[in-house]
């Protein structure tokens, strides 16, 4: 038997939160292009329930039909940016705090005269 992702059937809120709010923004945009689900389905390639699901904002969905819903609706590039390191302040903070501040050699000494 398969186990079951618990992060599927409960997220964490704020996660389950922006899931459903993600998933409202993609059913206005199909609307706005006055597009049926059937349609969608068939320009990515997945049947009308994965976009149902994407549209409810289910965990469940794969990231695959999400990013596509992206590309479909020519929205992919605020996409591309998530998570970039440049981008990550904090990262970026810790990574400074243990940077080394000298560098030597590794290895004996030498002893060239």
């Amino acid at each position: 038997m398969v186990a079951t992702n618990k992060l599927q059937k409960a997220p964490p809120y704020p996660v389950s939160q922006a899931l459903t709010h993600f998933g409202a923004n993609l059913r206005t945009a199909r609307i706005r292009r006055k597009l049926t689900i059937a349609d969608v389905a068939d320009r990515i390639g997945t049947g009308p329930r994965a976009i149902m699901d994407a549209e409810k904002g289910k965990p469940s969905t794969g990231i695959v039909v999400y990013t596509s819903l992206l590309w479909l609706y020519d929205l992919l590039q605020p996409f591309e940016d998530l998570a970039d390191p440049l981008k990550d302040e904090e990262g970026l903070s810790l990574q400074s705090a243990t940077e080394r501040t000298r560098v030597r050699k590794k290895g004996s000494l030498d002893n060239d005269f």
